[in-house]
């Protein structure tokens, strides 16, 4: 009896699981899969449409279906986060990314009327002014990350913080050259899948789904000094919380 298109892609996946294709490697393709399996040249195509609309593959037009290679970015909360490592002057990312190339672009900061999130977030009267920090983040040259970030204008409006690069250490040294040193996170998240537009902005593959993480950084008397809304792409990601029991 042939095969459906579900039970071949179900058998390469075990296939792919089990080693016998590894990241990288081709796949068998349509005319294989007809041969091996006795079905239609459109049962094969479909089965491999499923594993890349799956994520465990990607279509190279003209050249063949590959298994998809997964290179994690670690995100290690805990470490990226301790004040030993913007303090130093270092960048949060560069506890992620342990030394492969990464590229932040399309900075952009502005002010404008906080959303009311965010009036809630930072704890603002209605109708203030936040300045917005917004900027994507690269790694070996694939868009990974989206992140904006919102302070208080009033706080930092005329700081290095207003500008582009704020320098070694990046917002949190900066606040605290201002006596606001952040000492406590708090970080929601939740997956969801991305809308047209946020799936183009992080050029993500085919149901893949978002990580989207709300984080607020806290002073020593619990002032909340910035929110950052971050959307990663969770085919890049491995999450790891490291805590004492």
């Amino acid at each position: 009896m042939p095969e459906t298109a579900r039970q071949i892609a179900d058998d390469l996946r075990a296939r792919i699981d089990s080693g016998e294709f590894g990241p990288g490697a081709r796949l068998p393709g349509e005319p294989a899969l007809v041969r091996q399996y006795g079905v239609a040249k459109m049962t094969a195509a479909n089965a491999l449409k499923l594993l890349v609309t799956e994520g465990a593959a990607v279509a190279r037009p003209g050249s063949g279906t590959y298994v998809r290679e997964f290179k994690p970015i670690r995100r290690v909360a805990t470490q990226r986060l301790s004040r030993s490592q913007w303090s130093s002057g270092a960048s949060i990312w560069s506890a992620d990314v342990s030394g492969r190339p990464m590229e932040v672009v399309d900075i952009e900061v502005h002010e404008t009327v906080a959303p009311g999130w965010v009036v809630r977030a930072l704890r603002l009267d209605e109708g203030a002014t936040v300045l917005v920090r917004s900027r994507r983040y690269l790694v070996d040259g694939s868009p990974v990350q989206q992140a904006t970030s919102y302070l208080a204008a009033d706080l930092v409006r005329h700081t290095r913080i207003a500008q582009p690069d704020p320098g070694p250490g990046g917002v949190y040294a900066r606040l605290a050259d201002l006596g606001l040193a952040p000492v406590d996170f708090t970080e929601e998240l939740r997956a969801r899948m991305p809308s047209p537009e946020e799936a183009d902005l992080l050029a993500l593959l085919p149901a893949t789904p978002l990580i989207e993480v709300y984080r607020t950084a806290m002073t020593a008397e619990r002032k909340p000094v910035e929110v950052n809304h971050m959307l990663l792409d969770a085919g890049s990601y491995v999450m790891q919380y490291d805590f004492n029991s």
